[in-house]
């Protein structure tokens, strides 16, 4: 094992790009929340794309590295220390056998990622290593990280040339306690009034304590919805409709109060209205976000969502390529 952990941290999982693909048979994809740092990380170490790494979140953990190994931390700010001495993120770093990993407390964002050379290496489970906790497969033993477990790393060859190598300063994402996020409106957005689709989008929502990787949930204020006798199948609440599928980001709004953005551990379809989906482009920074942050929601048409997506693969090939 080249891996012990000392300490867990709040909720420290296995990841990588998850198990897509397989909405038909109601699997969430699960993988990391943050696409962009979780990538990077590999990218600075010299892993193939979808090597399994650690999400960290919130407090993060000590571990302990039983052999020699080449790392990097990216993501939030919880600032990286190796046997006590701060070091840097978003930089390629040397480990020894013996020295210590540790985090020191969150200072923004929600969400830091840890790359070795070589992955983390658990069984893959329906053609990921991911964890999804709420059933308990994939990643380590299918759950988050507690105190004595052992990880064991992939083979990697000597990667010593690759340390130094950092992502430079304007590459480099900036966290605050308040976001935009952009939005596709639809699906069923037809069930909000005009007037709560209105406020839906001028209102600057709070980030609640009940946000984690199945879902964010705001509050804020309160949306109405369009009066109906509800179709068979659709239940009594004017919030339901007939069952359909809930994309990765979806917006649902149950009983008309406080707006649930659905994550990468949500399930994978159900009744409520979703009004609208968060483009993928700007679900990492979501991921970023935490209780009590501020939230706006601006909605956009496909085309842009397009470029948004476009442009973030653009930025992510420009720094592998720099780091090759």
């Amino acid at each position: 094992m080249a891996i012990k952990v000392q300490s867990p941290g709040l909720l420290t999982t296995v990841q990588d790009t998850g198990r897509l693909g397989e909405y038909a048979i109601g699997m969430p994809p699960s993988g990391a929340m943050d696409v962009f740092s979780y990538q990077i990380a590999n990218y600075l170490v010299g892993n193939e794309e979808g090597a399994a790494g650690l999400e960290i979140t919130y407090f993060g953990p000590r571990l302990e590295f039983t052999e020699d190994a080449v790392v990097a931390v990216t993501g939030a700010k919880m600032p990286p220390k190796i046997n006590g001495e701060e070091v840097p993120t978003w930089e390629t770093l040397a480990v020894e056998s013996g020295d210590v990993l540790a985090f020191d407390y969150l200072q923004n964002g929600a969400r830091a990622y840890l790359a070795v050379a070589g992955g983390i290496d658990v069984p893959v489970f329906m053609h990921s290593r991911s964890t999804y906790t709420l059933i308990g497969l994939g990643g380590h033993e299918g759950r988050a990280l507690a105190e004595g477990d052992e990880l064991a790393l992939g083979e990697a060859g000597d990667r010593s040339d690759r340390v130094g190598m950092a992502v430079v300063e304007q590459q480099i994402p900036r966290y605050s306690k308040e976001a935009e996020l952009r939005v596709i409106i639809g699906l069923a957005s037809y069930r909000l009034t005009e007037e709560s689709m209105e406020a839906f989008l001028n209102t600057t929502w709070t980030v609640t304590t009940d946000a984690d990787r199945v879902g964010y949930r705001y509050k804020g204020g309160e949306l109405g919805f369009v009066e109906r006798e509800q179709p068979a199948g659709a239940g009594a609440d004017q919030a339901n409709v007939v069952d359909f599928g809930y994309p990765v980001g979806s917006i649902q709004v149950p009983g008309g109060v406080e707006p649930i953005v659905l994550m990468n551990d949500a399930v994978t379809g159900g009744g409520y209205a979703t009004i609208g989906t968060v483009i993928s482009a700007d679900r990492d920074r979501l991921a970023q976000t935490k209780t009590n942050d501020k939230t706006r929601f601006r909605s956009v048409d496909l085309e842009e969502a397009l470029a948004a997506r476009e442009q973030r693969r653009k930025q992510m090939a420009e720094i592998k390529e720099a780091l090759s």
